[in-house]
């Protein structure tokens, strides 16, 4: 029998020694975070964990160890039945649950017993949490950043896509959170990661860049859509040289058109979001965009939420925040393609 405990911060560096992660918790404890290439094998269902917890408080523990033990024997030998019948003697698992306790620790046992090396995580999922977090604030400072500034619809995202595509280092945190950043920035049928997801899925990205080389992000707020960047990535962001994309405004509100078809496409929608401008720019100005919205000058509501809203907006913040904006490089693509975008990344590229 080969069980070893290991610590969540020496796991941090060893992730990749194991030929699987466990994560033994429910279902829906795993949708919501899981440590990076885990998969799934609930010790307790959603419905199950609900049953043996309201049993633990309305009875007794005694009788909930009792009835959540038959359950996650039953559990645990379905999953060996399902996974681990095929695997050879030398296959090596990590299994952790909430805090490493019974759930995990319990299909680690039989894991052992069966003759597998099998590790386990000291303080389970939320103690590896607070190491990742931890592991943030050791891995920003060691990276270059270029931080991509531009006012809204200069294509910001499209250049750094085209820089990822030519093999750059690109932290793209609006396709890491599913939101576009702004007031009018969700995405359709999409739901944003929850708060614990959307950090892990930065360290994870974080620390695949190799520090000799810069990282290009783009010069957003404290927060996209309803998730926090990481203070410590704020603060190195905003403390990092700038690449300043400029685009004519015509380019601007065609791209906008564009990337942002599904308001085109739902005017009821695009009316029922400017409606959160109402005590910011004054109900006059944006029922006056929703009336043109919906007399089909979409083009116009565009071009006046650039110069009314989005632009001086924006450009207070970058003076206020991002220190090095002042001296910012000034780039410009020929138009607002992916073509375009490429050829502006290969100069960039060329020059860093």
């Amino acid at each position: 029998m080969s069980l070893t405990p290991i610590a969540a911060a020496e796991l941090i560096d060893r992730l990749g020694e194991f030929d699987a992660v466990i994560d033994a918790r429910s279902e829906d404890e795993f949708a919501y975070d899981h440590l990076p290439g885990a998969v799934n094998w609930p010790t307790l269902n959603n419905a199950e964990r609900i049953q043996i917890g309201t049993l633990y408080k309305q009875v007794n523990p005694f009788e909930a160890r009792k009835r959540g033990a038959a359950i996650a024997a039953r559990n645990i030998a379905a999953h060996i039945e399902r996974e681990v019948i095929d695997q050879p003697k030398d296959w090596k698992p990590l299994a952790y649950c909430w805090r490493g306790g019974q759930r995990s620790g319990a299909l680690s046992l039989i894991l052992s017993q069966i003759g597998f090396r099998v590790t386990l995580v000291e303080g389970g999922y939320k103690a590896f949490r607070a190491a990742m977090l931890q592991d943030i604030d050791r891995i920003v400072p060691t990276l270059h950043f270029r931080v991509v500034c531009g006012p809204t619809g200069s294509g910001k995202t499209r250049l750094l896509q085209a820089l990822a595509d030519q093999g750059a280092q690109v932290l793209d945190l609006e396709a890491l959170a599913n939101h576009r950043s702004s007031v009018l920035g969700a995405i359709p049928g999409v739901a944003q990661p929850s708060q614990k997801r959307f950090d892990m899925l930065t360290w994870e990205t974080l620390r695949g860049f190799d520090p000799a080389r810069p990282v290009f992000v783009e010069s957003e707020s404290k927060k996209v859509g309803n998730l926090s960047v990481p203070t410590t990535l704020v603060e190195a962001m905003r403390q990092s040289p700038c690449l300043n994309l400029q685009l004519s405004d015509t380019q601007r509100v065609a791209l906008l058109m564009e990337d942002y078809d599904h308001l085109v496409r739902d005017v009821d929608f695009l009316c029922d979001r400017l409606a959160v401008l109402k005590e910011l720019r004054g109900r006059m100005v944006v029922e006056g965009w929703m009336a043109l919205a919906r007399s089909g000058q979409l083009p116009q509501v565009v071009q006046d939420l650039l110069t009314q809203h989005y632009d001086p907006a924006y450009m207070a913040s970058m003076q206020r925040n991002f220190v090095l904006f002042k001296d910012a490089i000034n780039i410009a693509p020929e138009d607002r393609s992916m073509g375009a975008m490429a050829d502006l990344g290969t100069q960039i590229l060329q020059k860093t």
